[in-house]
């Protein structure tokens, strides 16, 4: 009669916090983050998270190259330029619709444009994003706390009537 085991042994790499408890600082330091390429499931990745620039992806870039760009200015500005274009591609659709084609490029460059600018945001929308979810961390958590000493005060309360009821020092509830 064969035994299974519903959990598989813990790894061997457990022995090393043995001493833990005892000694926190006896527990081996966590590997290094990793930097540069590495193999993961045999691809080729890098830390290096660099959006590339629309020039790389050989897209013409129609705003400013500064390192200090309004975005919202910008994505303003590029949102106006893609109605005026697409109102202007339904004019030639009605009027020549053999050249829609250079309007329909000129609404891609700027539909890049847009979506490159977006992309460009996508770090700070992160940073935001980790910030509101560690307030709504600390938030319950405070709250959890809150609910924990009240609760402890019930019992504590509880627990002296409890006591006082047991000692006779008052008298008991009415029978029914």
């Amino acid at each position: 009669m064969a035994t299974s085991s519903a959990y598989p042994p813990p790894p061997p790499y457990y022995r090393l916090y043995k001493d833990y408890e005892k000694d926190p600082s006896s527990a081996p330091e966590p590997p290094p983050p990793v930097d540069g390429p590495y193999q993961l499931f045999g691809a080729t990745y890098t830390t290096d998270v660099v959006l590339p620039s629309l020039e790389d992806q050989g897209v013409r870039q129609l705003y400013p190259k500064s390192p200090n760009i309004d975005f919202k200015k910008e994505l303003r500005t590029l949102n106006r330029e893609l109605q005026l274009h697409i109102l202007e591609l339904a004019d030639i659709l009605v009027e020549r619709p053999s050249q829609y084609a250079r309007r329909v490029e000129d609404i891609s460059l700027i539909f890049k444009n847009l979506h490159h600018l977006l992309n460009s945001l996508r770090p700070h929308q992160a940073r935001a994003t980790l910030i509101h979810m560690l307030e709504n961390q600390i938030q319950r958590r405070k709250q959890a706390i809150e609910d924990i000493k009240q609760r402890r005060e019930e019992a504590q309360k509880l627990l002296g009537e409890s006591l006082l009821i047991l000692d006779g020092n008052q008298p008991s509830l009415p029978a029914m």
